[in-house]
């Protein structure tokens, strides 16, 4: 009798395929270390790992946000530090001059030190960031410097003028929580951040208040210099030391947030590693077995052919 062998031929050639593809698919699992890799294999734990991954995306940009913010804001604090202490000395100026005792050479030499602690402030105000090379103090028009200056005959500031705005700008650092580490030149409308060298919320004016100083120095108005000056720059420095403490704690916040950012990545990271990778041991027991399975397959097909053709002959 002859024994056709077409039943045998499909049915050897669907059980290679399907041992062929199986290995392929261990062997991938093995060297990727990943269980799954298309939707096909397991879909529940694609769309898991595909939400997870894009969470985790999410949680890269908090990251880098944050540390963005975390140096600029440590170059404003160095800037206010700055100003902290220009801020303190102009104040000890306006009390050593409302003394009687002080001749007008006193008085001039004080003014000529206030001029240069004006120039100081002026660049202070118009520091820029290293990192982008915008200014720090313009608001959101961080491209030019914010204070532009005249000066006189002898090149002494007589007045300035802030080019910034009296916004800021903000950035994600978690879900539905936005920061700013920027503080603008000045804010004059009465609402929003306080301006740092003018607010008229706070009655700050910075540098009009010490070109006031050296110009009644200089004019010997001890009695403006003790009733008015001293009192506007107690203002000034008041306005700096909040600007100190906010920045302290904006630092603060950002320092909690990066390690939250952090935390939740590492658990991103983690239920990735659940959803999506292959358990080792168990994948190279599967792949061991299905090479066994594949190579005694090879030779039961084999045999079978033999013994077909056999029959055929006969």
């Amino acid at each position: 009798m002859r024994v056709a062998t077409n039943a045998y031929t499909d049915a050897m050639l669907s059980q290679f395929n399907a041992l062929s593809s199986q290995q392929y698919t261990l062997q991938n699992q093995v060297s990727t270390g990943l269980s799954v890799q298309a939707p096909a294999d397991n879909p529940t734990a694609m769309e898991n790992t595909l939400a997870d991954l894009a969470n985790q995306s999410t949680q890269t940009q908090y990251t880098a946000n944050i540390s963005t913010l975390q140096t600029r804001a440590t170059n404003v604090d160095s800037v206010l530090q700055s100003l902290q202490t220009i801020s303190s000395r102009a104040g000890e100026i306006a009390t050593s001059a409302g003394s009687a005792t002080n001749s007008q050479s006193d008085l001039n030499n004080y003014a000529d030190e206030v001029n240069t602690l004006i120039n100081q402030v002026v660049n202070a105000a118009n520091t820029k960031d290293p990192a982008t090379g915008k200014y720090l103090f313009g608001g959101t028009a961080s491209g030019s410097a914010p204070f532009t200056t005249t000066t006189d005959a002898n090149g002494d500031v007589t007045a300035v003028a802030y080019n910034g705005n009296g916004t800021v700008n903000q950035a994600q650092i978690g879900a539905g929580l936005t920061a700013s580490a920027d503080i603008p030149g000045a804010n004059t409308s009465g609402t929003g951040p306080r301006g740092l060298i003018t607010d008229s919320a706070s009655g700050a004016d910075f540098l009009n208040h010490l070109i006031s100083l050296r110009d009644d120095l200089t004019s010997g108005n001890t009695t403006a210099i003790t009733n008015t000056d001293s009192s506007n720059l107690q203002k000034d420095e008041n306005n700096i030391a909040y600007q100190v403490a906010n920045n302290g704690v904006m630092q603060n916040q950002l320092t909690t947030a990066a390690a939250f950012a952090s935390s939740s990545s590492s658990n991103l990271s983690q239920m990735i590693s659940n959803s999506s990778s292959a358990n080792l041991v168990n994948t190279m027991v599967q792949l061991n077995q299905a090479q066994t399975s594949y190579q005694a397959a090879l030779q039961s097909g084999a045999k079978i052919m033999q013994l077909s053709l056999l029959n055929y002959i006969q």
